[in-house]
């Protein structure tokens, strides 16, 4: 960890039990944002019915632990519901679903893509956040819905990308005033008890909140094994002699028109390394607003609105559009909190799918593969990481450190040794130059 890259460029690096301490020292944020950001422009999958409406703006309150807002601190004293807990993980097929879209406003519509072996089913939207911790309040039920069990997903040979734009729209939830701006969990219920989830976000584009919260949709997917395929594992032989790791036949493209795979029963790796954070400021009533790093991609001029970007968990994968919009952003003043390790590592770009503009996500992670070496902007051509080439473009000066994987003598637990103990993210915290924090850095 470098401090001296973290001061300059006024990003934080940090593991995530500094949080408490970030997020006071972030109150104050840099200088302001910038008075003449662009207006938004939908591109988003999810078709638009009307514009939404915008209210006054909520109250900004100096609170404890940053700056809260009026309208975060009334949301969450509303009653909260355990609801939306899974109590039976699913059997492999048994429920499982998709959006058409990662994040959608007020006034939009969003198709939901089910199949379950249930004669029917029900969606249940929740607003995830601290409601007297029970952890989420019930916005939305869809009633019952006849049940299907869609086809199976093909397979593209050659980037080997699953994706299931084969599949019928199952129900359609329309996205009105009710579905206050934040992360939300759509629990899939099957007549016969069946539950998963899907992600949803819910932005306003509007917002001029304190801090805006990222959720890692591009690493999440790429992670993605539904299907067989991720950027990480394949299916078949490769030819002798090719690295192992990433195999030969990892996919190349990865769609986010399928369900997520593995643990998480459907929300990927939201619960763990994402919802922990939202739900701790939530309950201190900080003045947050909510988007994707899909949102930032196709919307980088909402950073301007913001003083503070909290990047969550493993936040490995960025787009150009993303990085560029957020270079720019904290040379105007804006920080960014990094809670977790490996950031801006992994390059990929979006690109449209049947269902959606920006439902496919593209990494080669060999830029002699990708179609676009050679012919088109260096920036966009998907090498290993961000520093290899064409785009060249180590994330050290922005972010202060670099990520690798490592083992030390079986030891998978290394502790952090302070530097610049003066620095304001030691503050308060009694730690001095030498001093080890053991468990911070973990072993990939």
């Amino acid at each position: 960890m470098r401090n001296a890259g973290v001061l300059k460029n006024r990003v934080a690096v940090v593991a995530v039990f500094f949080a408490a301490v970030l997020l006071s020292s972030c109150a104050g944020g840099g200088t302001k944002p910038h008075a003449n950001s662009l207006t938004p422009t939908s591109k988003r999958g999810a078709s638009a019915t009307s514009r939404p409406t915008t209210s006054a703006p909520p109250t900004k309150i100096p609170g404890p632990g940053g700056v809260q807002s009026s309208a975060i601190l009334a949301e969450n004293r509303q009653p909260g519901t355990s609801d939306w807990v899974i109590s039976k993980p699913p059997a492999t097929g048994t429920i499982e679903g998709f959006a058409n879209t990662t994040y959608a406003a007020a006034g939009q519509n969003v198709a939901l893509y089910v199949s379950t072996t249930a004669a029917s089913f029900r969606v249940t939207a929740y607003r995830m956040g601290w409601y007297g911790g029970k952890g989420a309040r019930q916005i939305w039920d869809s009633g019952p819905v006849t049940g299907r069990v869609q086809p199976p997903c093909p397979v593209t040979p050659g980037v080997n990308k699953v994706a299931c734009d084969n599949w019928t729209p199952s129900l359609t939830v329309p996205i009105t005033s009710s579905f206050v701006q934040g992360d939300y969990l759509l629990k899939l219920v099957g007549a016969g008890n069946e539950q998963s989830y899907v992600l949803l976000t819910v932005w306003d584009q509007s917002s001029t909140a304190t801090y805006l919260v990222m959720a890692r949709s591009l690493t999440e997917q790429g992670w993605n094994t539904y299907g067989g395929f991720s950027y990480y594992e394949g299916q078949g032989p490769c030819p002798k002699g090719s690295s192992s790791y990433p195999p030969c036949n990892r996919a190349r493209v990865v769609s986010f028109d399928r369900p997520y795979a593995g643990s998480g029963n459907g929300s990927s790796d939201f619960l763990t390394n994402e919802y922990p954070l939202v739900r701790l400021m939530e309950q201190n009533g900080l003045d947050a607003a909510y988007v994707t790093d899909i949102t930032v991609d196709q919307h980088p001029e909402i950073l301007a609105s913001h003083s503070t970007l909290l990047s969550l968990g493993h936040d490995e994968t960025w787009t150009y559009n993303e990085r560029q919009g957020a270079v720019q952003a904290v040379a105007h003043g804006m920080n960014i909190v990094f809670f977790g390790s490996a950031s801006v590592l992994r390059h990929s770009r979006l690109q449209a799918s049947p269902l959606g503009s920006a439902q496919e996500e593209v990494d080669y992670r060999d830029s002699s593969e990708d179609p676009l070496n050679g012919t088109g902007n260096p920036m966009q051509v998907t090498g290993n990481t961000w520093a290899a080439p064409p785009s060249s473009w180590s994330e050290v000066p922005f972010i202060g450190q670099i990520y690798a994987g490592y083992t030390v003598a079986g030891v998978v637990a290394m502790p952090l040794k302070v530097t610049e103990a003066t620095s304001w993210i030691y503050r308060n915290t009694g730690l001095t130059d030498g001093a080890l924090v053991p468990g911070v850095i973990v072993s990939d």
